[in-house]
């Protein structure tokens, strides 16, 4: 199992999104979770409304390509789309450094269909609110979420890996609840290479998963 930053690995909210957070996660071997979305005809990382002191999308790509020429296992990312209409800006940016290992996840349903054309590997969502993930037959893989609770057992992350899915699992302390009980549930999925956890704690995941730093 893979572990991914959120939003960067910080330590306060103000390093969220920012080169500080994304190279301390890369430094450590995490891939990332990030927002990316557009601003005077750029694309961006930003979780919401730009200001435009945002880093550009371009020079994120940019600092990940460097940092995965240190690292020994790919540095996976997870690119949250947030606004409609820029799958060609991003599928443009991402033949710029081929061989990252990435995914696009959360546009609309109906800009979804834009990404597939484009050829850029797509996650559907899938909650308690979206049983049923768009697309499915089409998508690398599915982000597993639960906005009110974990709604889904190990039969459910199973089953999609048998299917030929990647799975990426929201880590309860994303929606301000504790983590404990969904860890616990799936540590023993933990040897699966197609599965990866988004977290706010990736070194406590580390030790608990794989009890090493």
């Amino acid at each position: 199992m893979r572990i991914l930053s959120h939003r960067g690995y910080w330590m306060n909210a103000e390093e969220k999104n920012t080169a500080f957070a994304f190279k301390r996660s890369f430094a450590l071997g995490y891939g990332t979770e990030t927002d990316i979305r557009d601003c005077k005809g750029e694309l961006v990382i930003s979780h919401d409304m730009p200001d435009g002191t945002e880093i550009h999308c371009d020079a994120f790509l940019a600092l990940v390509a460097e940092e995965r020429s240190l690292q020994s296992a790919p540095l996976t990312l997870a690119l949250n789309i947030k606004a409609d209409g820029i799958a060609p800006a991003l599928k443009h940016l991402l033949d710029r450094y081929p061989g990252l290992d990435g995914f696009a996840f959360d546009m609309s349903i109906p800009d979804m269909r834009s990404y597939f054309e484009a050829g850029v590997s797509v996650f559907s969502r899938m909650s308690e609110v979206e049983k049923q993930p768009a697309w499915l037959d089409l998508a690398a893989g599915v982000w597993l979420d639960g906005f009110y609770g974990e709604w889904y057992d190990n039969s459910i992350i199973e089953s999609l890996l048998a299917d030929g899915k990647r799975v990426c699992m929201v880590s309860p302390e994303l929606h301000k609840r504790s983590h404990t009980s969904l860890w616990e549930r799936i540590k023993p999925l933990a040897k699966e290479k197609a599965l990866m956890l988004c977290t706010d704690f990736p070194e406590d995941a580390t030790r608990f998963f794989f009890g090493c730093e």
